[in-house]
């Protein structure tokens, strides 16, 4: 069998050269454990480049990430949990988690609480400093020690 240059997998393109692991984090969505865990459910070796993969291969790839819990993956590895519209535990990816991301992000700011304050003013959400970070783009900022001018320390 030839080896593909380009797969196409959950709306993704990825290229041929890479292991089944490293390729299916490509993948909005899917990390590496995650990437793993669909290795060991389908069966298919992590190692193996994913341009030689069999269209079976593929499609079952694409069947567990459309289910995972139902193919076996554990509900702890969903990157939606007890979702907030239906209850369930859902894995999403691909553009459908973007726009669930934004969704949350909107209500957090309508709702104003303190995450919301912080993604409206462009501040870290999860208590990192902000003193000597998060200052690129933010416009000018004074720090330091201000002169009076350009006779100071000159005598």
């Amino acid at each position: 069998m030839a080896e593909k240059h380009l797969i196409r997998i959950a709306q993704t393109d990825i290229v041929g050269s890479k292991n089944v692991l490293y390729g299916l984090t490509r993948i909005k969505g899917v990390g590496k454990m995650f990437s793993n865990a669909l290795c060991k459910v389908t069966g298919v070796e992590p190692t193996k480049k994913i341009g030689t993969l069999s269209e079976a291969d593929v499609k079952k790839i694409t069947d567990t990430l459309a289910d995972p819990i139902k193919a076996g993956i554990p509900r702890w590895m969903v990157n939606r949990q007890r979702d907030r519209d239906t209850g369930n535990n859902l894995h999403f990816n691909g553009t459908k988690l973007k726009l669930l991301v934004d969704d949350d992000i909107k209500r957090l700011k309508k709702i104003k609480c303190y995450r919301g304050i912080r993604h409206m003013f462009g501040l870290p959400s999860r208590g990192q400093r902000t003193r000597s970070n998060f200052r690129r783009n933010k416009g000018k900022t004074s720090l330091g020690v201000k002169t009076k001018g350009k006779t100071r320390g000159r005598v």
